[in-house]
């Protein structure tokens, strides 16, 4: 006979809720151990990056740009006349002297107007001569005059002074002494209106020759430039150096100040860097430099700033302090570095690719463990070409990655492999 069993049916329900207890625990687990694992690194190959040590010492902050050398002092050799280019006697890269003729030009109506302004200087000194004897000749006549007057006017008053002397004798009349006193009078003042015409026509003569000289000095000056032209058709160098161009072409017609060649000193350049405006806010005068002519470095130092900013860049003339090496020459490609100050007893290290002046960023620091970075933030100061300045964020000793990052830059810790 079948017996009845209880409590089978509370046993299986039992039974079915730890069972069902037991699953929503350990998937509860399971989802808190996915939420809290630690995401797996990101790998980055170590030939793909670049690392460097954080150092402790004295720092040399400098600034550096690209440039090319310049002559210090040059010669635009350019047209004084009008002409047409016949031939070209030195070309680029020929030692000149200041009297090398370098071009040969030709103007024939020119040479007309010289010839024409010739023939009016000798027209204005002739006149100008012929005046003279005139005037002269005028004035000669005058003084024979005034000197027959006053001769006259001598006689005139020895004859009053005698007849006074005689009329007080009673040797004579009255009338005798009155007239030759009355005679002598009238003679002086004809003397004086005759030397006062001789004044003012010697004065009058001297006007009219200056004002004929004027007119000659005009003709003549005229004529003189006129020689300056026809001898500028011969264009000379004007400078001890070497021809550095030639800008125009045999045939060719020019005018008054068109730049025709251009000389130079090779032996006294200077170099032109172009530096980048947030670098060039530091740089003085007086500061010294190095430039790298690819066959050598000199010394020198900064001797002028441009004032305005072309294209991102500020141009700075650095003088030549040193004996240039062979090889260097005009427009040739240098590299300079300007030395701005010394840094003593600061932390830095070796200049991040990404790395700004005076900034915070955020950059990645080895950990004890070689194969792992871990991104922080770090303050930079004062930076140089090659180096920065640490002010905060990493000690000296710690290792950071310089190179570029911006590939895994979210990443709070990478493993390098």
């Amino acid at each position: 006979m079948d017996i009845k069993r209880t409590g089978v049916a509370e046993k299986k329900k039992r039974k079915r809720i730890i069972v069902f207890v037991i699953v929503v625990v350990t998937m509860g687990l399971g989802a808190w151990g996915i939420v809290t694992m630690d995401p797996p690194l990101q790998k980055v190959d170590a030939g793909s990056v670049w690392l460097e040590t954080v150092e402790h010492g004295n720092l040399l902050r400098e600034v550096s740009g690209i440039g090319t050398l310049v002559p210090k002092s040059n010669r635009q050799i350019t047209a004084k006349s009008t002409g047409l280019v016949e031939e070209i006697l030195i070309y680029p890269g020929t030692d000149v002297t200041a009297d090398s003729v370098v071009i040969e030009m030709s103007n024939p109506q020119l040479l007309l107007d010289a010839e024409n302004a010739k023939f009016e200087v000798t027209g204005a000194e002739a006149r100008l001569n012929r005046l003279k004897i005139q005037l002269e000749g005028t004035l000669l006549q005058m003084e024979s005059s005034l000197t027959q007057l006053k001769a006259s006017h001598k006689q005139a008053t020895m004859q009053a002074e005698v007849n006074e002397k005689l009329f007080k004798d009673g040797l004579v009349a009255e009338l005798t002494y009155l007239q030759s006193k009355l005679n002598a009078e009238q003679l002086s003042e004809r003397v004086e209106l005759e030397q006062k015409r001789y004044d003012f026509q010697k004065n009058s003569n001297q006007a009219q020759i200056d004002a004929e000289t004027t007119s000659l000095q005009s003709v003549r000056g005229r004529y003189k430039l006129l020689q300056e032209q026809v001898e500028a058709l011969n264009v000379k160098a004007g400078f001890d150096g070497v021809l550095q161009r030639m800008l125009v072409e045999e045939g060719q017609q020019v005018g008054p100040g068109t730049l025709l060649a251009q000389a130079a000193d090779p032996n006294l350049l200077k170099a032109v860097l172009q530096i980048s405006e947030t670098q060039a806010k530091d740089i003085t005068i007086g500061q010294p430099s190095t430039i790298d002519t690819r066959n050598g470095v000199v010394n020198g130092q900064v001797m002028r700033i441009d004032p305005a900013v072309i294209n991102g860049t500020v141009a700075v003339d650095v003088d030549i302090i040193d004996p240039l090496p062979r090889g260097a020459r005009p427009d040739l490609t240098v590299e300079g570095r300007i030395e701005l100050e010394r840094l003593n007893n600061i932390t830095y290290v070796a200049r991040p690719a990404f790395a700004r002046e005076n900034s915070e960023q955020s950059i990645y620091r080895l950990e004890s463990e070689a194969n792992t970075a871990l991104r922080v933030p770090v303050t930079f100061g004062r930076s140089s070409v090659t180096a920065i300045e640490v002010i905060n964020g990493l000690n000296p000793g710690d290792r950071i990655i310089a190179s570029d990052t911006s590939s895994f830059e979210n990443q709070p810790r990478i493993q390098i492999r």
